[in-house]
C-alpha cells in the first residue's frame, strides 16, 4: 500500500491540475467579451480618384479601358461605383466603342458595366462603318462580349438614320443592331441606297 501511495497522490494531483486548467479556461472565455462577427454593410472599403483600369488580351494588347473621376468599392456587393465613367472597347477586328455617363457601376467581377444618367455610347466611324450613336438613361456594357444593351427608351442614330425604341441591343462583333418596339424610324435615302447596292454590307450597320 505504501508503495502505491506516491502513484495515487501523483494521479490525484494530475487530475486536480487538469480540472483547474479546464476551469480557468472556461472562466476566461466567459469573462472576456468576444466581438460579434462584423456585419456586412454597404460601406466602402477602398476608393480612388482619377483612376484608369486597362484589361489586355493574352498577347498584351489593350482591349478594354475604364476610367473615371472617382471610384468606390463596396464589399457587400463586390461592386465599384464610378463617377463620370468612360469605357473604351477596342476588341480585335471590331470598331472602337466609347461609352460615357454621369455614374456607373462595375460588377460581376468586371464583366459588366452599367452606365446611368445621360448614358451615351458611340461606335466610332472607320473606312467600313458609319458612326453609331446610342443614347439612353441607362446602358449596360459587357466588355468581354463586346455587347451593349438596354431595356429603357433609347435613341439610336446609325449614319444618317434614326430609330427610337423601348430597348436596344448591339453586338459589336457581328455589327448586329436590334431596336425593340421601334416607334419612330427614319431611314435616310443615302443609307437605303447603300443597303440596296450591297446586301452583305446591309448586315453591318
Amino acid at each position: 500500500m505504501k508503495e502505491r501511495l506516491p502513484s495515487l497522490v501523483a494521479i490525484l494531483l494530475l487530475g486536480l491540475l487538469v480540472l483547474g486548467t479546464w476551469w480557468a479556461s472556461d472562466y476566461a472565455l466567459n469573462s472576456i467579451q468576444i466581438d460579434p462577427p462584423r456585419r456586412m454593410t454597404h460601406e466602402r472599403d477602398s476608393w480612388a480618384n482619377a483612376f484608369v483600369m486597362v484589361r489586355t488580351d493574352p498577347q498584351g494588347n489593350a482591349i478594354n479601358r475604364l476610367e473615371g473621376s472617382a471610384m468606390e468599392h463596396f464589399p457587400d456587393t463586390d461592386s465599384y461605383d464610378i463617377t463620370a465613367p468612360r469605357a473604351v472597347g477596342h476588341q480585335p477586328n471590331s470598331p472602337i466603342t466609347v461609352g460615357t455617363a454621369k455614374m456607373g457601376t462595375l460588377d460581376q467581377h468586371g464583366e459588366r458595366i452599367v452606365l446611368n444618367g445621360d448614358a451615351h455610347l458611340r461606335r466610332l466611324p472607320d473606312a467600313n462603318h458609319q458612326l453609331l450613336d446610342v443614347r439612353s438613361d441607362q446602358l449596360t456594357i459587357e466588355p468581354d462580349q463586346d455587347l451593349v444593351y438596354t431595356d429603357h427608351p433609347a435613341l439610336v442614330i446609325n449614319g444618317h438614320s434614326t430609330m427610337r425604341g423601348q430597348g436596344m441591343r448591339y453586338d459589336n462583333r457581328t455589327r448586329q443592331l436590334t431596336v425593340k418596339a421601334a416607334s419612330d424610324v427614319k431611314i435616310s435615302g443615302e443609307d437605303q441606297a447603300a443597303r440596296n447596292a450591297g446586301p452583305k454590307k446591309a448586315q453591318q450597320p
